[in-house]
């Protein structure tokens, strides 16, 4: 998979660590990030951008990475964009709701930057 057919990829997470720290990763490998602290925030930038690739945590103020995948699934205009759910809820149901939502990939934590890239490149291909 080349950079070229994910370039753009939206990274959503309420922890600035884990913002800079995925950001960082794909910045340094090529990729254009941009980065949200809030769905509402990432609403807005989806809009805007129109990123390849969604990365978002679930646990966030306002609206969780469950509900912002529910809303961009059902608008028409955005349905084609991968959405990757990182959580540190590691039940059966959580992966299974993630689906339901229309993400397309679930991961846990802990988890390697290597495995994320490796699950973006995956679900956009």
């Amino acid at each position: 998979m080349s950079i070229a057919r994910v370039g753009k990829i939206l990274v959503l997470e309420d922890s600035l660590n884990d913002l800079e720290f995925v950001s960082n990763y794909f910045r340094d490998r090529g990729y254009n990030i941009i980065k949200a602290n809030s769905a509402k925030e990432a609403l807005e930038i989806v809009l805007e951008e129109k990123p390849d690739a969604i990365i978002t945590d679930v646990v966030m103020p306002g609206m969780s990475g469950f509900e912002l995948c529910r809303f961009l699934n059902r608008n028409s205009t955005h349905q084609k964009v991968p959405i990757v759910i990182c959580s540190s809820k590691n039940q059966t149901i959580h992966h299974l709701w993630a689906r339901k939502q229309g993400a397309d990939a679930y991961i846990t934590e802990p988890y390697t930057p290597e495995l994320l890239l490796s699950v973006i490149q995956s679900v956009a291909a």
